[in-house]
């Protein structure tokens, strides 16, 4: 189960990140996206759907 989780989480991140970077976001704060949690990258994201708006 735990596994199960683990790949989900992963997933999850791995499409954030592919979605910042297509959005021209490779890091935050000189930190580079995959070293990210996946609380900063759904943030990030977020972020960058906003701007977008604006």
């Amino acid at each position: 189960m735990e596994n199960l989780q683990q790949e989900a989480l992963e997933r999850k991140k791995n499409f954030l990140i592919e979605k910042l970077i297509r959005r021209g976001i490779y890091k935050k704060n000189n930190t580079h996206l995959f070293e990210l949690s996946l609380s900063d990258l759904e943030d990030e994201y977020h972020k960058s759907r906003t701007n977008k708006r604006a």
